[in-house]
């Protein structure tokens, strides 16, 4: 869609993670370097926390890239509200192991094995666990104890959490006394600054295909760092429908006016459903749409008359084009999402 328009060779702003797009700014470039200190290190936990939409998953998914050429048998577990011996069963299933059915002391033994058959391979295991938050305590200390396996004195299991700041409340609790002794590093990550969202766009968009096309004004970037304060989820979003807009009206300069009109549109959208929207659009009142089976109503009146009525057609005429683009992004927006619904998984075997 507004890929082809602007001539990019894919959409710069989707809201699933790709490595291709991530952005080392100066706080993802530390909490990488947290990551990695954490992986020399070989033991324990390590912590990265943020508000929903900072990139921890990003992060997870960049780390996982630099994996591929190291001795280490990564696994992502993406938690839910689960028991202690169900987040046995999900770790042993993250790792192709038996779950089904086995007991507390079966699941525990066949990790201990399987670390144990890895380390022989001078290999070492990795659980990265993706919104931690949701981790009862019992399920975090059944990780701690999963911690104490070992193999000729070395530590043969390490666990990434990253969650949101809910996390650093869990942790911070009178029964976590012996999990945060486990703790070899520890990180916030914060949303980034005016001048990185600005630097971040420009990133995506050139990853992206981008020849200046379109161009963005300074009051664009600014408003859009107001509107999204520096997150990085938010911001996909906005510039996700901005460059939608701009596609519908064939614009190629983006500017402070249409960051603001994108942004009231997903404010109408986030108090009425998209489909109500859609659904009312033929209920639009009288004044909206003057014109009869086509014709406007005969003009009346002195040649000044005449001409006062014609400028408040044309208005008329001009917000009734506006409305009807305006549906027509919501309708494509509906569309697809019901695309992303229906579409049948891929085979990848």
């Amino acid at each position: 869609m507004y890929d082809a328009f602007y001539n990019l060779k894919k959409k710069p702003f989707q809201l699933n993670p790709d490595p291709e797009f991530f952005y080392n700014s100066a706080v993802h470039k530390r909490a990488l370097a947290y990551l990695r200190y954490g992986l020399a290190q070989g033991e324990g936990f390590v912590v990265v926390t943020g508000e929903p939409g900072t990139g921890k998953t990003m992060l997870v998914k960049e780390l996982f890239g630099t994996l591929r050429n190291e001795n280490t048998v990564a696994g992502l577990m993406v938690t839910s509200q689960v028991g202690a011996e169900d987040t046995l069963r999900i770790i042993a299933a993250t790792f192709g192991l038996s779950y089904d059915g086995d007991a507390k002391a079966v699941l525990l033994k066949n990790l201990e094995e399987f670390f144990k058959l890895k380390a022989s391979e001078g290999k070492r295991v990795l659980l990265v666990v993706d919104e931690a938050q949701n981790l009862p305590v019992q399920s975090l200390e059944e990780l701690r104890m999963l911690l104490n396996f070992e193999s000729d004195g070395r530590s043969i299991f390490q666990v990434f959490l990253l969650g949101q700041d809910e996390l650093r409340s869990t942790l911070q609790g009178s029964k976590m006394e012996q999990v945060r002794q486990r703790i070899t590093a520890m990180y916030h990550l914060r949303p980034l600054e005016k001048e990185e969202t600005k630097e971040y766009i420009l990133h995506r968009l050139t990853t992206a295909g981008w020849a200046q096309d379109p161009e963005f004004t300074n009051e664009a970037f600014e408003e859009i760092y107001r509107h999204a304060q520096g997150v990085p989820r938010l911001i996909n979003t906005l510039c996700d429908r901005l460059l939608l807009y701009g596609y519908l009206e064939e614009l190629h300069m983006l500017d402070l006016d249409a960051v603001r009109l994108v942004k009231q549109e997903m404010e109408q959208d986030a108090v009425q459903p998209l489909s109500s929207s859609v659904r009312d659009s033929s209920n639009l009142d009288a004044e909206t749409y003057p014109i009869d089976s086509g014709r406007p109503a005969p003009l009346a009146g002195s040649l000044e008359e005449r001409v006062v009525q014609l400028e408040k057609l044309v208005f008329t005429l001009r917000k009734t084009v506006q409305r009807e683009r305006a549906l027509l992004r919501k309708t494509i927006l509906l569309h697809l999402d019901m695309d992303e619904i229906y579409r049948e998984p891929v085979d990848e075997s």
